[in-house]
């Protein structure tokens, strides 16, 4: 099955010379959730900008479902459903008004009913006939995804979502997305909650400085990257690593009572099996073991520093 949106070769240079994106590719598959992760200035929303339509590119083109996003502007425009991290919305029209227009500036015919859902889907329907003004600036960014959601796309970009929101929004987000891809439509969102993406995503795209590092398949990229940590408590302390044991480069904890070994998630079980077998043959009696998994944000920030 082709990819819903192909991003080919794409890059951006504004007119002072500032190169926003550099040669990006990337396919994005029908009804996942991908996570762009990056710094601000990354590029970020310029990418989106020019999939939705609202930017032209420097070179490169775009694909949403077969069309280019230049030359079939509304048609694939349509197809997409954008949260914006800035409130672009008229103070001092009501909520269901404001929804309902966004729903006929995309095309599709008045219906009340499916307005009142989404209202009701983000909490938002006892607030309907309130002019935006009123709202507080959780519900002002409820407004904004009931808004991209008014004209039943099957593509929704959300860009920082959740930036500045209150935990009950953020959680009835999230509750929402789950609920949109079960329908189908393909996620695309950027986050500064890297736990966020770590939870829902099902690929994650680093980009920074314009270049897209790298796109995996989230488990795949934190075996690829992520290390873990085996902490081994010691019945008592030791002065020193031993040196039978310093090919496996242990590190002691200031107390002499915990040997930390790190180890690559490929290693597998064998490795420690030999380890624990050469700390057992060396005389060093060993408590309780545990271990620490390096986290998405861990490798977002070592992927970023590399790049800086």
């Amino acid at each position: 099955m082709s990819p819903i949106v192909s991003v080919q070769s794409l890059s951006k240079t504004y007119g002072n010379g500032f190169k926003a994106l550099k040669d990006v590719s990337l396919d994005i598959e029908r009804g996942e959730i991908l996570a762009l992760l990056g710094p601000n200035g990354a590029g970020k929303t310029t990418l989106i900008s020019i999939i939705c339509g609202m930017t032209n590119p420097s070179s490169g083109r775009v694909l949403v479902d077969g069309h280019d996003v230049v030359r079939d502007f509304r048609k694939t425009r349509g197809q997409i459903g954008l949260v914006p991290q800035e409130l672009t919305t008229d103070m001092f029209e009501t909520v269901f008004n404001t929804v309902s227009f966004s729903r006929g500036l995309n095309g599709k015919k008045a219906d009340p009913e499916r307005i009142n859902q989404i209202l009701k889907d983000l909490s938002l329907y006892e607030k309907r006939n309130n002019a935006l003004r009123e709202l507080s600036g959780g519900m002002k960014r409820r407004v904004l995804i009931a808004k991209a959601l008014s004209h039943e796309p099957s593509i929704l970009f959300l860009d920082e979502p959740t930036a500045g929101v209150d935990v009950a929004l953020r959680k009835d987000m999230w509750q929402l997305v789950e609920r949109l891809r079960a329908q189908g439509v393909t996620i695309i969102l950027t986050t500064h909650y890297i736990e966020e993406a770590q939870g829902i995503a099902d690929r994650i795209g680093v980009i920074n400085r314009g270049e897209l590092l790298l796109v995996e398949e989230k488990t795949a990229l934190m075996r690829k990257l992520g290390k873990k940590t085996l902490a081994m408590e010691l019945r008592s302390p030791l002065p020193g690593v031993p040196q039978d044991l310093s090919h496996w480069s242990l590190k002691l904890s200031d107390d002499g009572m915990t040997l930390l070994y790190e180890y690559d998630l490929r290693g597998g079980d064998t490795e420690i099996a030999k380890l624990l077998a050469e700390i057992s043959s060396a005389g060093i009696s060993l408590g309780d073991l545990s271990t620490q998994q390096t986290s998405l944000e861990d490798i977002f920030v070592s992927l970023i520093g590399e790049k800086a």
